[in-house]
């Protein structure tokens, strides 16, 4: 598992396949549902600046090649904040990425120590050095379900998202790690000052369906 840092309801609809949405997506998943270059989910945030964040999702998926999930990009640095998967064998601090089933990731930075932390389903990665000193900054664009090669575009079917994603909250500051454990938990975890999955600006553009989350639990 990789995470790459280069420096660092209501429905309009646009034209096929592109609509524009602000809504509370609790209980919802988003599906990618083939390789494309061209689906791909945008979301919007007021916050354009940085000087660390936490990013956090659940997905569920069975690709075993790369594929990437969360990519922000200004105009100068294409790949901001990139988490992808890369490779047929992934381990994230001796514990597995798995397939076909939901897991939990977070990721955080702060530009202060420079230091990338990952979270995979309540499991923290060695804190590694990436880069300090430096702020992103905006404007920025984020994408779901695609890498960024040019500033909101140049994407890639091999590198695309297939499977599902839900949950996806975004701070403009490292979450402690209680918190963080409360978000693997789905327990009283602070909202996201960035990205809010409970009230959600985004753009969603080629085959990307929204639909209830799905859940094993039957009464």
């Amino acid at each position: 598992f990789y995470i790459i840092l280069n420096f660092l309801s209501i429905v309009f609809f646009f034209g096929p396949m592109m609509y524009y949405c602000f809504a509370d997506l609790s209980g919802k998943m988003f599906i990618f549902p083939q390789p494309t270059n061209t689906a791909q989910v945008m979301l919007t945030t007021s916050i354009q600046n940085f000087s660390a964040f936490t990013v956090c999702f659940r997905s569920f998926t069975d690709l075993r090649r790369v594929h990437s999930f969360f990519s922000l990009a200004t105009p100068s640095v294409f790949n901001e904040i990139r988490i992808l998967k890369e490779g047929n064998n992934v381990e994230v601090a001796g514990q597995g990425y798995k397939l076909n089933t939901w897991q939990s990731i977070c990721t955080t930075w702060d530009s202060a120590s420079g230091l990338v932390q990952l979270w995979l389903d309540g499991k923290p990665s060695s804190r590694k050095f990436i880069s300090s000193g430096s702020n992103i900054s905006g404007p920025i664009v984020i994408v779901l379900g695609q890498d960024q090669d040019s500033f909101g575009g140049g994407f890639d079917a091999a590198q695309s998202f297939v499977g599902m994603m839900s949950d996806v909250y975004m701070w403009d500051y490292v979450l402690s790690p209680c918190e963080i454990q409360r978000y693997m938990d789905e327990r009283n975890f602070p909202t996201g000052n960035v990205l809010n999955w409970g009230a959600l600006e985004f753009v969603t553009m080629g085959r990307v369906l929204i639909e209830n989350k799905q859940s094993l639990y039957c009464k």
